[in-house]
Parts: C-alpha cells; sequence; structure tokens
C-alpha cells in the first residue's frame, strides 16, 4: 500500500463541499478549504474545467453558437459561467436577437434586466463586446 492508496481509502472522497468532523468545510480527499484552501494552481485547473463544462453547454443547448465570433461567443460564455446555462437561458429575447444576429439590440437587451444590476461593470463590459465584435 502507498501513501496515496490509504489516504484515498482513509479520507474518502466527497466530490461537494461537507463540514468535516470539527465543522471545517472539506472537498475531495479530505481538503479542509477553511484553513488550507487552494493553489492558484489548483484554481486555474478548476477554471479550464469549468470553462470546458459551460462551452459544451452552450454547444448542447444553443448550437447556432458557432456561427458567432469568438468575442461574441465569449459574452455568451462569460454569462453561462456566471448565472449557469438554465439562467443564460431565462434570456429568451436576448438570445433570440443573438441567434438574428441583432447585437446591437441584444447588447441593450442585457442591460434591461436584473442581472446587469447585479454585476456592475461587467454587464456594461459584457455589453460593449456584444456590441462591437471586440473583446473587452
Amino acid at each position: 500500500m502507498t501513501i496515496l492508496e490509504q489516504l484515498k481509502r482513509d479520507e474518502g472522497l466527497q466530490l461537494t463541499p461537507y463540514k468535516d468532523s470539527v465543522g471545517k468545510l472539506t472537498i475531495g480527499y479530505g481538503r479542509n478549504l477553511d484553513d488550507v484552501g487552494i493553489s492558484t494552481e489548483e484554481a486555474s485547473s478548476l477554471l479550464l474545467n469549468d470553462i470546458e463544462r459551460t462551452t459544451n453547454d452552450l454547444s448542447k443547448h444553443l448550437p447556432w453558437i458557432a456561427s458567432m465570433d469568438s468575442a461574441r461567443q465569449g459574452v455568451l460564455l462569460n454569462m453561462a459561467f456566471n448565472i449557469g446555462i438554465y439562467g443564460l437561458l431565462g434570456f429568451k429575447k436576448f438570445l433570440v436577437l443573438c441567434e438574428a444576429m441583432s447585437y446591437t439590440d441584444a447588447s441593450e437587451e442585457m442591460l434591461n434586466s436584473k442581472w446587469a444590476e447585479q454585476v456592475g461593470a461587467r454587464g456594461h463590459r459584457l455589453s460593449l463586446q456584444m456590441r462591437s465584435g471586440e473583446w473587452q
């Protein structure tokens, strides 16, 4: 047996956060998030995995996104990353405008939402990116 095998057995794998026996927020094979957190490299790895998952969700639910330029695809990816794919799918008028390539109207529609109020400058940057087709 190795230390890796032993710790996997003894800690057990939990893919969602939980409170351990002393109340510490924990995930994975006993990672104490309260005291240890994660490293920059781990955060980057999680981000890349999340981008891939979100990209796949967009392709599945909005296949027409492939016809958009990368900056405008990025707007939808950013929004889906922020509010989840089903949150984004709730922006029905906005998505109809995107699919029709009515990007000026879509950019205005983005700003007429509770989401835009909640995210502040992010919403304005993404609206400009949708309008211009240039990364902001």
